[in-house]
């Protein structure tokens, strides 16, 4: 075990650094499922409790993984379980957003099969439904932490006034959206509303998947089925402005003796003590890099450095296609 410190969403206690877990099943090509449970394993023995995954990844396969990797003996236990619910489409068809109560019960339902577990822990509203009222979708989901089927609620990617009139119906735990050095959309608006409420943040792509790592300086070496491959920020021109904040990182990482990685990482990790980021990896490598940059100490100094070397307004292209991005701060 390591000495990972916990932090609180809401009410809901948590170690300061999750698991991402879509890579494990979705976006990033192949990958091998002994592989993914075996780095499961090793995230829950060095003290990684936040395990986050949805319906979507995977078409539910990555739920399923979890839940296999949880039904050793003891590992339900030592894990907090977040998983989403919200996108509708199957490979080839249009997405789709559902936040209908009916809709909510079938996806819990689902979703509690495929992990086999009798509680989700924090539950998140993955995309919200534009065309449902949030008060009916978060009252639905109040119904399920009254039946014991759910613990805490969370939303994705929601906007500023979606979490107060969320909150407004029943408690929110956490808000994941998208945080990093490339990526700090939150800060104006959604994060003062967080603490207003006492929501805690859960950034996901906090190495801008993986690009602020500096192990990718090109497109070509990902796999065919890569995400990355399409979105904005890996094209040509973009790619060339982004890889020069990545050289200047890794000019500050070399000189603390630590990865790009890890200094990108422990920037997030100082924005707060209610913010758990939750970089995903399928590989243990990788993994024991992200859980040391967890309790990596920066000063005022360190974090103005970094701020210079990656200055918000340097980073270049959306985070998304158009397509996706309709789907952000709903």
């Amino acid at each position: 075990m390591t000495d990972l410190p916990n932090r609180r969403l809401g009410s809901l206690t948590v170690s300061a650094q999750g698991l991402g877990c879509m890579g494990m099943s979705h976006a990033y090509g192949p990958s091998d499922d002994e592989q993914s449970v075996a780095t499961l394993h090793r995230a829950l023995d060095l003290g990684v409790t936040l395990l986050d995954t949805s319906d979507f990844y995977g078409q539910g396969h990555n739920e399923e993984l979890i839940g296999r990797a949880l039904a050793s003996p003891g590992r339900r236990e030592q894990a907090v379980l977040a998983t989403k619910f919200g996108f509708t489409n199957k490979l080839g068809e249009e997405t789709g957003i559902r936040g209908d109560a009916a809709y909510v019960r079938q996806a819990c339902e689902a979703s509690l099969r495929r992990l086999g577990v009798d509680h989700i822990d924090l539950y998140y509203v993955h995309r919200v439904d534009r065309e449902v009222p949030i008060e009916e979708t978060v009252g639905a989901l109040a119904e399920l932490v009254k039946e014991g089927k759910v613990r805490h609620l969370g939303l994705s990617e929601a906007g500023a006034d979606t979490l107060r009139r969320a909150y407004a119906v029943h408690p929110i735990a956490a808000l994941q959206s998208e945080f990093s050095l490339w990526t700090r959309d939150v800060e104006a608006e959604v994060l003062p509303v967080c603490r207003e409420l006492g929501i805690g943040l859960v950034p996901f792509s906090p190495l801008g998947r993986g690009f602020l790592t500096g192990r990718y300086k090109s497109t070509e070496g990902l796999q065919k089925g890569d995400m990355r491959r399409s979105q904005p920020r890996f094209a040509e021109g973009n790619l060339e402005r982004n890889l020069a904040i990545v050289a200047r990182l890794e000019e500050l990482a070399a000189r603390r003796g630590v990865t790009a990685g890890q200094l990108a990482l422990a920037w997030v990790q100082h924005q707060g003590d209610d913010v758990v980021p939750i970089p995903g990896t399928r590989r243990q490598k990788y993994l024991e890099e992200n859980v040391a940059a967890a309790t990596l100490e920066l000063s005022p100094d360190d974090l103005a450095a970094i701020d210079a070397a990656a200055p918000a307004d340097a980073v270049a292209g959306a985070r998304y296609d158009d397509g996706s991005m309709r789907f952000v701060n709903g």
